[in-house]
């Protein structure tokens, strides 16, 4: 009970940081307004701490109890959650453009950490997911 709990409170670990839920419901009250309905109505859930019992439906409560009264809040659990980045990112991986986003030494320590930045915007120009 105590450590899944910490995800929703984790001043239980003597943490002066936001829960999960209110992580989720401060990213998607920064996002345009346009698309909040459809965040708060597909909310997600990958990796292997969502496999606690009872998780979607706590953070689906939490969420409710943040998100406006006008909107849907639903949580998403498939059952392959746990494996979730993995077979994202297998998928990736297989991508014939996969080798475009990789970062070699030398770029990282020419540029430093704003490589990543710089890749991944002109790969998504060039890429666009929608």
């Amino acid at each position: 009970f105590r450590a899944p709990e910490a995800l929703f409170q984790p001043n239980f670990l003597e943490l002066e940081i936001p829960g999960v839920h209110e992580n989720m419901y401060n990213s998607i009250m920064n996002c345009d307004i346009s698309i909040r309905k459809e965040l708060f109505n597909n909310c997600l859930l990958a990796g292997g701490s969502t496999m606690f019992t009872g998780m979607s439906e706590r953070l689906e409560k939490e969420l409710n109890s943040l998100a406006p009264a006008s909107l849907t809040v639903r949580v998403i659990a498939p059952p392959e959650r746990k494996h979730t980045a993995w077979i994202g990112g297998s998928i990736i991986a297989s991508l014939s453009t996969f080798r475009d986003l990789c970062i070699t030494k030398e770029e990282y320590d020419e540029t430093g950490p704003t490589v990543v930045h710089s890749k991944v915007l002109r790969y998504m120009t060039t890429f666009p997911l929608v």
